[in-house]
């Protein structure tokens, strides 16, 4: 079986990369159809497709990984064949609730969290070096990547305290070794 990730944003897929890049998954970059996770919501992406078009199996796994995940994944006419699971791995409400639980700041933000989101809270309470959180992809390269362990804590921690998602909707905990 291969496995397509479609990653929503840029920071989820540099999240993903790291995991990968530590061996923190329980697949490698060789189990991945084009060998790496992809930035798109569908199969309209046009690597994407290439890809899919090229390997000649019928047994790919589509993984989408975002925070919101209410869109039907569109499979065209062609590739019914070759996917045979699509699965979720959700990260509501924000990516950045991993920067908060990271930093230790999980009961400042509850006292807030009905006036301000995960990403504004962020912005005014996280900092990496002198750096303040600005929602950019180098920003989590700088803060997680070379500490794959405090990644790796924070997507189990979010798990532990977040409860549970939609029943058809799974946590990047999920697929940690």
């Amino acid at each position: 079986m291969k496995r397509l990730i479609l990653c929503e944003g840029p920071n989820e897929l540099e999240i993903i990369r790291i995991l990968l890049r530590y061996d923190r998954l329980v697949f490698s970059e060789d189990d991945l159809l084009g060998l790496t996770p992809y930035h798109a919501r569908q199969l309209s992406n046009s690597q994407v497709r290439t890809e899919l078009n090229i390997y000649p199996g019928h047994d790919v796994m589509v993984m989408r990984v975002g925070d919101v995940l209410n869109e039907a994944l569109k499979i065209p006419e062609d590739y019914k064949d070759k996917i045979t699971e699509v699965k979720k791995y959700c990260t509501k409400p924000e990516l950045e609730m991993l920067l908060i639980i990271s930093e230790g700041l999980v009961s400042e933000y509850d006292k807030l969290k009905s006036k301000v989101s995960p990403k504004v809270f962020a912005k005014m309470c996280i900092k990496s070096g002198r750096r303040k959180y600005d929602n950019s992809t180098q920003f989590y390269k700088d803060y997680y990547g070379n500490d794959p362990d405090r990644l790796v804590y924070s997507i189990k921690e979010y798990k532990r305290i977040k409860g549970a998602h939609k029943k058809d909707e799974l946590y990047l905990a999920d697929l940690l070794k």
